[in-house]
């Protein structure tokens, strides 16, 4: 009996390109700046008064600013959490995992 021929299969699909490239403008931001901006963009946005290619563009800048803002608490957070306290009181630094 003949065997069964299978379909050929498509090659996998690439990953796609970074959406959202990193903007050096971005990453020089402290915490409060970026999410100062945010919250400005957020309030553009809700107020529905931008133009499309403007609302757009206010997203990505948005996106970019949420992203370093999570990165910034996050790596605030691996600080926090380096610290201990010792049964004396005292407070060192443990080493980073």
């Amino acid at each position: 009996m003949p065997a069964a021929r299978q379909k050929p299969t498509a090659p996998a699909d690439p990953a796609p390109a970074d959406p959202m490239p990193a903007d050096p403008a971005v990453a020089a931001l402290s915490f409060e700046d970026a999410l100062a901006e945010l919250e400005k963009i957020v309030r553009g946005l809700e107020g529905g008064q931008q133009k499309l290619e403007d609302a757009i563009g206010a997203y990505e800048r948005g996106a970019r600013l949420r992203a370093h803002c999570e990165a910034k608490l996050a790596e605030a957070e691996a600080r926090v959490q380096a610290i201990v306290a010792a049964a004396d009181g005292s407070v060192a630094l443990r080493p980073a995992d």
